[in-house]
């Protein structure tokens, strides 16, 4: 990783991002993985199916009792909810309609928003770019905690809360972190997301509305498949900063776990990044790789050397610039 030195508790480098050079030598080596890059012709279906199941939840659980909507909100809809924002993740590098049609993956990422519940597609857009393009690059990669977090929930009990309350810090991050102005996309995305709450409330009541919101938060927080957040950039070894999972999670995240073959080739569809790894399978077979989510979890909270604090920062040319 080059030089490395120690400010704050963070680890601070200062070399460029992994995947840049390893993305020139691959496509040198294998030039047929640009083939691969382009839209997924079936995720525009698969995504509109899983918008319907949902409002088809709506409709059958406006009668249940609270504990009930509760339950299938965390065990069933909050799955579908999570894998819709990984499917917004995927919309987002415009895969679902290509590169040339980037206002229509836009406009479908807002639609693939409406069972979470709360509107996240547009602002997610905004700041993804930076993740990718300024990976740990301080106050431009909003995905990387702050100090206070990283001060503060430092122990067992205060890393179970800090996982549990992780929609609300990925929510409100970007705020403190890299405000930026608020675009007409997410005007838009607030004003149907918004509308559509209210016809499900003038419809079936607030339960379905519960339903949906809390299978948001619940299953963004201390959840199975919410262990990809951390096992994605949480430097669980020494100086790795990207991390890969290839368990069967992967089936209903559109292959999120394939993060390192993604951060590698974000304009590759995640139905494709396995082909990524088998085509350059000497690349990543022997980097450090998560065996599942659940036990990245488990050593979150119960590991004393792995915590918020626990990720590799970066000084970036355009947080010089603007300083």
């Amino acid at each position: 990783m080059g030089n490395r030195v120690t400010r704050g508790d963070f680890e601070w480098v200062y070399t460029e991002q992994p995947h840049t050079q390893r993305r020139r030598e691959i496509l040198a080596k294998y030039p047929t993985i640009k083939s691969l890059m382009g839209p997924d012709p079936h995720l525009k279906w698969i995504v509109s199916g899983m918008v319907l199941t949902q409002l088809l939840a709506c409709y059958l659980v406006k009668d249940l009792s609270w504990k009930w909507i509760f339950f299938w909100a965390y065990a069933f809809g909050g799955c579908i909810n999570h894998s819709m924002a990984l499917a917004i993740h995927d919309i987002s590098h415009n895969v679902a309609f290509g590169n040339k049609q980037a206002k229509w993956n836009r406009w479908f990422a807002v639609f693939a928003n409406l069972p979470i519940g709360l509107p996240y597609s547009a602002s997610f857009k905004k700041y993804h770019i930076d993740h990718h393009r300024y990976l740990g690059g301080d106050t431009l990669d909003v995905d990387v905690p702050t100090d206070f977090e990283g001060w503060f929930f430092c122990t067992p009990f205060r890393k179970f809360i800090w996982l549990i309350l992780q929609p609300f810090f990925y929510g409100l991050r970007p705020l403190y972190v890299n405000p930026k102005t608020v675009t007409q996309m997410e005007i838009f995305n607030a004003l149907v997301q918004f509308s559509i709450d209210f016809i499900i409330y003038y419809l079936w009541g607030l339960k379905p509305i519960i339903y949906l919101i809390a299978g948001t938060l619940l299953c963004m927080g201390l959840h199975p498949i919410a262990g990809h957040f951390i096992a994605e950039h949480y430097m669980f070894l020494k100086g790795y900063e990207t991390y890969s999972y290839y368990g069967p999670l992967n089936w209903i995240t559109f292959n999120a776990g394939y993060h390192m073959e993604h951060h590698d080739f974000p304009s590759i569809p995640g139905c494709k990044l396995p082909m990524v790894k088998k085509i350059a399978a000497e690349y990543y077979d022997n980097l450090p790789q998560h065996q599942s989510w659940v036990r990245v979890l488990w050593d979150f909270v119960f590991d004393d050397t792995i915590g918020p604090y626990s990720r590799i920062k970066r000084i970036c040319k355009l947080a010089t610039e603007n300083q």
